[in-house]
């Protein structure tokens, strides 16, 4: 794929966002389409973002559950990139008429202190590395139609990024077992899904590692002040007008937003 293409795909999924407007997958006409391909197609992608004057928060983590790893056949999760205009406040309602089809999962966010460069990053250093964790909704919309797609679609779409809720409750990571953190999301009162933090790749910091160590590969670090989103530690609900989305983290605080049109 030449850089043409790249830049005319990037631009496409970037309408689309901006449109709210459900497309084609790419590999509809690109069936050969590489996850490396799909990551150029990211960056190009975030590169319109920031030239367009909007800043990232930081990097957040796909695939991180056994189960979507085996079911989308990967050996290591994904990741795109969280920006300033994707941030809700705390209370803010979420409005349907800026998304596609939006869903929402909860994850636990970390807060770097120190910058952390792979390769050999492991959930050790990161625990060091971290100064403080939170509790966060992430709202994922897929551009592509039916929320369906391929390995490769997903990571050019920037792993489906679209708005995070981060708690203002910070908490430093010391003595808290993050992989026995039990999360519950409700709708409307009605328990949804529920999980524990190690269902993300076994523990939260893990996630973080071997983001860490997929970095590396680009010569890129994680850098301090940097919020992580490290995957859903539950499941992801559709949402609806009129919802009220309720999530508790255990001894990290709970979280609420209303969805409006």
């Amino acid at each position: 794929m030449n850089a043409v293409q790249v830049k005319e795909l990037a631009s496409f999924l970037h309408d689309a966002e901006m449109n709210k407007q459900e497309v084609t997958r790419i590999t509809a006409e690109h069936p050969d389409l590489s996850v490396s391909e799909a990551y150029q197609i990211q960056e190009e992608l975030v590169a319109m973002k920031t030239e367009l004057g909007h800043r990232i928060i930081g990097p957040k983590m796909g695939l991180t559950s056994r189960a979507k790893m085996v079911q989308m056949k990967v050996e290591e999760p994904i990741y795109g990139y969280v920006f300033d205009y994707m941030m809700l406040s705390e209370g803010e309602a979420l409005k349907l008429d800026e998304l596609i089809h939006p869903k929402v999962e909860a994850e636990i966010a970390f807060i770097l202190g120190k910058d952390l460069e792979g390769p050999g990053i492991t959930a050790e250093d990161v625990m060091a590395a971290t100064e403080y964790v939170a509790p966060a909704l992430e709202i994922i919309d897929s551009r592509y139609e039916n929320f369906q797609f391929t390995l490769p679609d997903v990571i050019a779409d920037n792993a489906s990024s679209s708005r995070v809720i981060l708690s203002n409750r910070f908490t430093k990571p010391d003595g808290i077992e993050l992989d026995l953190v039990g999360v519950t999301l409700y709708i409307n009162s009605e328990l949804k899904e529920l999980g524990a933090g190690a269902a993300v790749v076994g523990h939260p910091a893990n996630s973080v590692a071997m983001l860490a160590n997929m970095l590396a590969r680009k010569h890129e670090k994680l850098k301090a002040g940097e919020v992580i989103l490290t995957g859903g530690v539950t499941g992801a609900v559709m949402l609806t007008e009129g919802d009220t989305v309720t999530a508790k983290w255990d001894g990290l605080g709970e979280l609420q937003f209303r969805v409006t049109r």
